[in-house]
């Protein structure tokens, strides 16, 4: 008996050191470990450029660099070419280039089974439909956030007829999908009248790779500039520094607390870190460090080498997506402080388990009282991160979420 075959189709996986890629690279290996046979058609790294892993995993030109192809622990990996342009329309077309061209290599790899695709963006399901189609294999989904709700949230997209195009694209991947992935119960509750066939749509949440974030003690060497100084109490956010986030309270937080013991680490890449930057160099900040993206392998010691975590989600935003940071700061035994409005997808998970302050209301000032509490209070600092690490050790291990995508697809 031939073994089933998976095509992932992702528009980032390793060596993109990001956290999609990162819950993408973990699938693959369950699958490959379940007996698959895994194929992944993805882009060139782009995202977030890590020059230790495109050391680990070098990629090699095909046909005068029209594509890529590397090695991920066994796994064939093709990169069709897409970057970060800085100009709009050169963008656009970067897009479609690798669209087109995904399509065309994916209609050439044979025998496939499955093929699995997460959002965003959502252009990316009609390209796996035709790929599943031609091998006649059953085409999976997965909502990581929702589009196009996300678009018009963020106010980028005005357009009726282009709104009212991507939502029919929206119900078409859905109507055309064997199974519909989403990872809560509010995401869940927002999109399922969506669908023609609601069976079809199913609740697997996100996971966190406890082999690699675990709660660590307090000897352990990290580089320059994370010098360890036991007279200050660190917060820390590690992520993408964007639209989804909202920065107001940790600036009006840092303006408060400047001349303390407590400093503010931001550490990763995105759309808002210039104005971050210049807001922090305006008001002299000097208790805000803003640091790029670090290696993977740093972060589990990065995440202990913080007193507290923060997110802090904007409203604009909340209701579109679920920050995956959150398993691997619980999965390191922190504690977090969080905001974001209720009814959220983010404060529907932590609303029940104790192991974060959850700040809904008075953005600005409750924060602060939320750092004084946990400065001052440290059993209940260990309390909150108790709670994490307990409840990732239940549900939410790279195993068992694995095992229910094999157990989803086995029923297909």
């Amino acid at each position: 008996m031939n073994r089933r075959k998976l095509l992932i189709h992702s528009i980032v996986f390793s060596p993109d050191g990001v956290s999609t890629a990162y819950l993408y690279n973990d699938i693959a290996l369950g699958f490959k470990n379940a007996g698959y046979e895994v194929v992944v058609l993805t882009t060139t790294p782009h995202y977030n450029l890590i020059e230790s892993a495109l050391i680990k995993q070098p990629l090699k030109s095909k046909i005068f660099g029209i594509y890529y192809v590397s090695n991920f622990n066994g796994i064939r990996i093709i990169h069709i070419p897409l970057k970060k342009y800085k100009n709009t329309f050169v963008r656009i077309l970067s897009f479609i280039y690798w669209h087109f061209l995904s399509l065309i290599i994916g209609l050439s790899i044979k025998s496939v089974n499955f093929v699995l695709s997460p959002s965003p963006p959502l252009s990316i399901g009609l390209v796996s439909i035709i790929i599943a189609k031609k091998n006649r294999a059953k085409f999976i989904y997965n909502v990581q956030e929702i589009y196009p709700d996300l678009l018009i949230k963020n106010g980028g997209l005005k357009s009726s007829t282009i709104i009212k195009s991507l939502k029919w694209l929206e119900k078409y991947v859905y109507d055309k999908a064997a199974a519909v992935i989403t990872i809560d119960q509010l995401f869940y509750d927002k999109i399922i009248n969506r669908f023609n066939d609601k069976s079809k749509l199913k609740i697997i949440s996100n996971f966190v790779d406890t082999s690699l974030y675990k709660p660590l003690k307090d000897e352990f060497d990290l580089p320059y500039p994370f010098k360890k100084d036991s007279k200050k109490f660190r917060i820390l956010y590690a992520g993408n520094i964007g639209f989804y986030q909202d920065w107001e309270p940790i600036l009006y937080a840092a303006k408060k607390l400047i001349g303390t013991n407590i400093e503010f680490w931001i550490i990763g890449e995105g759309v808002k870190k210039e104005y971050l930057i210049k807001e922090i160099d305006e008001h002299k900040l000097s208790n805000i460090k803003v640091l790029p993206y670090q290696d993977r392998e740093l972060m589990p010691k990065i995440n202990s080498f913080a007193n507290i975590h923060f997110i802090s989600i904007s409203k604009e935003m909340e209701q579109e997506g679920f920050p995956s940071k959150v398993y691997t700061i619980m999965a390191c035994s922190k504690p977090m402080i969080v905001i974001t409005s209720e009814n959220t997808p983010l404060y529907s998970f932590l609303k029940d388990l104790n192991c974060s302050i959850l700040i809904s209301k008075n953005r600005n000032e409750e924060f602060i009282q939320a750092i004084s509490e946990l400065v001052n209070n440290e059993s209940k600092k260990n309390e909150l991160a108790k709670n994490g690490f307990d409840e990732i050790q239940r549900f939410y291990t790279k195993d068992k979420v694995v095992g229910s995508y094999l157990k989803l697809f086995e029923n297909l």
